[in-house]
């Protein structure tokens, strides 16, 4: 099994080949760039040090969000593309989910954490529990959702386990975070603390064992909230509407 696997969810574009259990090639970058100058560049780079052809991939995983809009669309669209073109089935796993496989096997709480703006973070709660081959299986604590980084923190408290904390929101707002946690807690190295398209083909090789796969044409990101245009459209159509019927 040959899998592709992008991520452009956050500030991080990083791209990734696995084959039968064996990462074969890793390239991430965080320079600024925008996701659309880097990522096919990228994977044509480390597909031509591979020299891998596309018929021998089986499957393109994608970071399907949430996460940045414009990162989340070119994502998909760039697994999107490749799959209908090789004719292969994309696998679509959630942002945070992939980011929790950074930390794989830890016996804490694992919590990925990404800046939404405003205070605000996408978030869930994860463990890893082994399975009856000694691998590692990750399990839903709570779904991922974006939230106050407040909020959020009373939730992780409730639990009163030790607690991982990774992601460019746990950089972000770790005054706060250090302030409102009482559980035993640490921030991940930054070698674990972006995310990396290895992690996510981890993810996905779970996924394409479990038959968790789609048809390239049916892939779309997935948000969790309204972007920041559609936001203020609404408020201004609410303003209009107000103004009007007075």
């Amino acid at each position: 099994m040959t899998i592709i696997a992008l991520d452009s969810s956050g500030t991080t574009a990083t791209v990734a080949i696995a084959r039968d259990g064996r990462l074969l090639a890793e390239y991430t970058v965080d320079n600024g760039m925008t996701h659309s100058q880097t990522m096919l560049p990228m994977l044509d780079a480390i597909t031509r040090q591979l020299d891998l052809k596309m018929e021998e991939v089986d499957a393109v995983a994608v970071a399907g969000g949430p996460g940045s809009f414009t990162g989340l669309r070119i994502g998909c669209a760039t697994a999107k593309g490749i799959g209908l073109a090789i004719g292969k089935p994309v696998i679509s796993v959630p942002t945070l989910e992939a980011l929790a496989f950074n930390v794989y096997g830890t016996d804490e709480l694992v919590c990925p954490m990404m800046n939404a703006r405003r205070e605000q973070i996408y978030t869930g709660l994860y463990s890893f529990k082994p399975d009856r081959d000694g691998a590692y299986v990750l399990e839903m604590i709570e779904d991922q959702t974006a939230e106050d980084v407040r909020d959020w923190c009373k939730v992780i408290n409730r639990y009163g386990r030790r607690t991982v904390l990774l992601g460019d929101g746990a950089d972000d707002f770790r005054e706060i975070l250090i302030k409102e946690l009482t559980v035993p807690y640490r921030f991940a190295p930054i070698h674990q603390n972006r995310q990396r398209a290895g992690a996510l083909a981890v993810a996905a090789m779970q996924y394409y064992e479990q038959g968790k796969m789609q048809d390239a044409a049916l892939v779309r990101p997935v948000y969790l909230r309204k972007s920041q245009a559609e936001r203020e459209r609404e408020q201004r159509l609410n303003e209009e509407s107000k103004t009007h019927g007075e």
